[in-house]
């Protein structure tokens, strides 16, 4: 039976919109320098020969959402439009993608809450907000965020639901300094058997507290058995109320979702001031008396504190039962027991469950690459004219990804390595642990190890590069060494201009002394 498709659009209603934010990528200099004039957006940086854009892509496609909100710097809407119209509308042709620029600069980024807050009125529903460079794992599925906020929200009055993932820490002589500081983790507390995110401590608690860690005695009471770790991440993937964005708009002074909304966020839920000012809000009266009823006769909403508090100090036995107890309908302490939570529940993805990370500095970006050169085996291309592109005498490691219409030629060996399309690697190269992007040229006998190649970079003869990270176009001379450096055109060209006042100076010294 056919359906009018413009009929059910009109019934059907959206219950999340998905916003991606893209911005400049400037922790990933100088991979995402322009090239000229043409930019070269981290959206579409390569991880593993796929622009990583489209992990995040697919993961919602995946869950079924249709609708995305993709928010990028206008400088980069010309090359972020053609991928979408090339790439995505065929590989993820369920999308609905609407993509929207905003004003910033390389040098006068935007906070994450500004552009939120100017892109609101286009959030009309309940949303998911997530970065264009998460890459997550088979085993955590956007479906699992979604379905712990609709029985949360639904159920016990929460607002929002974060996503957080364990990581461990690099084996020494991996990380290059040069490359600029590791991420570090925040420590965050949060209460395991309720899957309750309570506290992040922010960069200025930090600051603050020096080496001392401060907790609400409120938020012990409300939660006795919290659990502090310093060992996971903050994905910045949120499912969160549209009320959300109202309470957002009213801390017009925050600019940091990740570092400032966020954390204030938890604390209305055991913050009585807070969530006296800010309740109504964040869940409006006409939600609460819809909800009233349902939060009543919930198997998931905790009693009311003064309720587990008796039962704590009777010593009940089936204080690890409270969440499935059902308050009586004829309770005499309705009010309480009905209020909203306002809670911000956590799903915090264990690394045993799979690998997950950003790619949101050069040391977690190349990290992603390697990841996913063990999860693939190389072999030579099928068709012929693809094949001939590969020397017979060149030597590709199992463990490498060699993009199309790239050349490798006579006794070259690539190890562990990502080389992108339209690369040529010459007679007698070495790669080794690195990821070149698309059009690199490395020349005759070069030898590059641990390093990120820039677009379009050319490694002269004989060269040798160790752990060096490259601006697109970047050109190393033929014999040159370098090691744990970023190299970049404005060095390039003062190393040139340089040279250049050398020679002029050498020039004048020889016609001095003709003409003497």
């Amino acid at each position: 039976m056919d359906f009018d498709e413009s009929s059910t659009t009109k019934i059907v209603t959206r219950e999340f919109l998905a916003v991606v934010l893209a911005g400049f990528g400037n922790e990933l200099l100088p991979l995402t320098t322009n090239h000229g004039d043409e930019p070269c957006p981290k959206a579409l940086l390569p991880i593993a020969n796929k622009p990583m854009l489209e992990y995040p892509l697919a993961w919602l496609e995946q869950s079924g959402i249709t609708d995305v909100l993709l928010i990028c710097p206008t400088p980069q809407r010309s090359a972020i439009s053609n991928y979408i119209q090339s790439e995505v509308s065929s590989s993820y042709p369920s999308l609905r993608i609407d993509l929207q620029t905003f004003e910033e600069s390389q040098d006068m980024a935007s906070g994450t809450c500004s552009i939120l807050r100017h892109f609101s009125s286009r959030i009309q529903s309940d949303f998911i907000i997530l970065p264009c460079d998460f890459v997550p794992p088979p085993s955590l599925t956007v479906s699992q965020l979604l379905n712990k906020f609709r029985t949360e929200s639904t159920y016990d009055g929460a607002i929002a639901t974060a996503c957080f993932y364990e990581v461990s820490k690099p084996d020494k002589g991996t990380v290059t300094e040069d490359w600029g500081m590791l991420p570090t983790n925040l420590p965050i507390v949060f209460d395991e058997r309720s899957g309750t995110l309570l506290h992040i401590d922010t960069p200025d608690d930090v600051d603050n507290n020096n080496k001392e860690f401060e907790l609400r005695m409120s938020l012990l009471s409300q939660y006795p058995r919290t659990k502090l770790s310093a060992s996971f991440r903050d994905s910045h993937v949120y499912v969160c109320r549209r009320t959300v964005l109202d309470a957002l708009q009213a801390k017009h002074h925050f600019e940091s979702l990740k570092e400032e909304f966020i954390p204030w966020l938890c604390k209305p839920q055991y913050q009585r001031t807070r969530r006296e000012k800010y309740g109504n809000v964040l869940s409006p009266v006409t939600n609460n008396l819809s909800q009233a009823l349902a939060l009543k006769h919930s198997t998931l909403h905790l009693p009311a504190r003064k309720q587990r508090l008796r039962r704590s100090a009777a010593g009940s036995d089936d204080d690890e039962h409270l969440r499935s107890v059902v308050p009586s309908p004829v309770e005499q302490d309705d009010e309480e027991a009905t209020e909203p939570s306002l809670r911000v529940g956590l799903i915090a993805h264990r690394a045993s469950s799979g690998f997950a990370s950003r790619a949101n500095n050069l040391h977690t970006y190349l990290e992603l690459n390697r990841f996913f050169l063990g999860q693939t085996t190389y072999v030579l291309p099928s068709d012929a004219e693809a094949r001939a592109l590969i020397d017979p005498k060149a030597q590709i490691s199992s463990d490498s990804m060699v993009g199309r219409s790239t050349r490798v030629e006579e006794r070259a060996s690539i190890k562990r390595s990502v080389i992108g399309k339209h690369c040529i690697i010459g007679k007698m190269a070495k790669v080794v642990g690195c990821v070149l992007l698309d059009h690199c040229v490395v020349a005759d006998g070069a030898k590059l190890d641990g390093c990120i190649l820039g677009a379009y970079t050319k490694v002269g003869a004989k060269a040798e590069l160790s752990r060096c990270v490259t601006q697109p176009g970047y050109e190393v001379g033929e014999g040159e060494t370098a090691r744990n450096e970023k190299l970049e055109t404005s060095d390039w060209t003062a190393r040139d201009t340089s040279e250049s006042q050398e020679s002029d100076e050498e020039s004048d010294d020889a016609s001095e002394d003709s003409s003497e």
